[in-house]
């Protein structure tokens, strides 16, 4: 059995504790955050999700970052308007047209949060990254962060009228950003780069989404230098009636264990409630499963994690690991940032042999 313990002060960060960055906008969510331990700074790289503020009833603003003027436009649709639909609110689609959607009704940056004990952060008064590139004209999703030396690698995802890819971005000192541009085209996402070079290669983790054949499914990849990716390979696929059933992709940083490469990784049904698991790689080969959970190990079960933006979501984009205690940070919801706490060795134990 997995013991979890939530820190009492969950939720840890609310859209409440985020000033918008524009004065003319809300934010509606403070999620997904990728997480680095910086000198002794716990750095939670939070996606903040704004929504522009409508002028008058009846009418919806879509966000659209214009990077030719490098301005941000809101387009003004009529919720009367037939031609749309706006029962998601997420996301504003066309009747008309074959695309999943049109427009997003709020656009997502990355924004810093920093705490000394890993409970209480304060949120930076400016963004860390903001859309800057066409590929990012509908904003900057789910950031994780994999430490190589002195160097964080930040990845996230672009999305843009041509699709879902996953940017790549780097830094030294949470301060300044050098842009490597797009190393995942459309449609993919949900992307993890190991933190230490194995057989003289890095390696990733990613999800394609197809739609012809296939599934939203874990594949593994490879690199010389973190930028060009080849040697694509199927990892991980559904698991029809279980916990995973609809989608799977990765969460967390893997994580070197003695037993293998810990990966913690997010699975939904088809109903779309989020739950978090492992799965255990080969350390010389982590194209090789070795087991993977059957439960979760992370389930929606508090008020804060079941009510929400969109609710009975856990979704981690890091975790940090002293000794044997697992600190994993979680987007609740798709609303706000919460924690718990889980034993090493208690989740590889629980895994079942593959």
């Amino acid at each position: 059995m997995i013991h979890v313990y939530r820190y009492e002060e969950n939720p840890l960060i609310t859209p409440a504790d985020v000033t918008p960055h524009r004065e003319d906008f809300e934010v509606i969510g403070a999620f997904n955050a990728g997480i680095a331990k910086y000198g002794d700074e716990i750095i939670m790289l939070l996606r903040v999700a704004e929504r522009p503020i409508s002028p008058k009833p009846g009418i919806v603003l879509a966000p659209v970052y214009d990077a030719a003027n490098d301005r941000l436009d809101l387009i003004e649709l009529r919720e009367d308007d037939e031609r749309y639909d706006f029962s998601d609110p997420r996301v504003i689609r066309n009747r008309s047209e074959s695309a999943t959607f049109q427009y997003l009704t709020s656009l997502s940056y990355l924004r810093i949060a920093r705490s000394r004990d890993g409970r209480h952060f304060t949120v930076d008064d400016k963004p860390f990254i903001y859309p800057s590139q066409p590929l990012e004209s509908f904003g900057i999703e789910d950031p994780r962060i994999t430490q190589i030396g002195d160097t964080y690698y930040i990845y996230f995802s672009a999305v843009s009228p041509v699709g879902v890819g996953e940017s790549l971005v780097s830094t030294t000192d949470f301060r300044t950003v050098t842009h490597h541009g797009m190393i995942f085209s459309p449609d993919n996402k949900d992307v993890l780069i190991f933190p230490e070079k194995i057989g003289g290669k890095y390696y990733a983790l990613h999800r394609p989404t197809t739609k012809s054949v296939g599934n939203p499914e874990i594949w593994i990849a490879e690199s010389d230098n973190l930028l060009q990716w080849g040697n694509h390979r199927h990892l991980l696929g559904l698991r029809p009636g279980m916990w995973d059933s609809g989608r799977i992709g990765g969460g967390a940083v893997p994580i070197r264990t003695e037993r293998g490469w810990l990966e913690l990784y997010h699975g939904a049904t088809k109903e779309h409630r989020y739950c978090m698991g492992a799965v255990l790689l080969d350390l010389e080969d982590p194209s090789k499963v070795i087991a993977r959970s059957n439960k979760p190990i992370l389930e929606p079960e508090a008020p804060y994690e079941k009510e929400g933006f969109f609710g009975d979501v856990v979704f981690s984009c890091g975790a940090l690991v002293e000794g044997d205690i697992v600190k994993m940070y979680y987007g609740v919801a798709d609303t706000s940032m919460a924690a718990a706490e889980l034993s090493l060795r208690e989740i590889l134990d629980s895994l079942e042999k593959v």
